[in-house]
């Protein structure tokens, strides 16, 4: 697992190792957060196809699933 810092994962880039519909290049385009503050997941954007998703950030830290920069 990587550590991340979920205050600063707006605008960072990611690559899915497992491509799902030909996508595979990401880009962090928002943050959720709850009452507190605290950043519950985000938005991720296909650099490709535009397409958002919501994912728990923490699904980031999973170096099976997703590594950190364009690859």
């Amino acid at each position: 697992m990587i550590r991340l810092n979920p205050e600063k994962l707006h605008l960072s880039k990611w690559t899915a190792t497992k491509p799902v519909r030909k996508e595979k290049h990401f880009i962090v385009t928002a943050l959720i957060r709850d009452d507190q503050e605290a950043v519950i997941s985000c938005l991720i954007e296909a650099v490709h196809s535009r397409k958002l998703r919501e994912i728990d950030w923490r699904e980031l830290k999973d170096p099976e699933k997703w590594l950190q920069g364009w690859r």
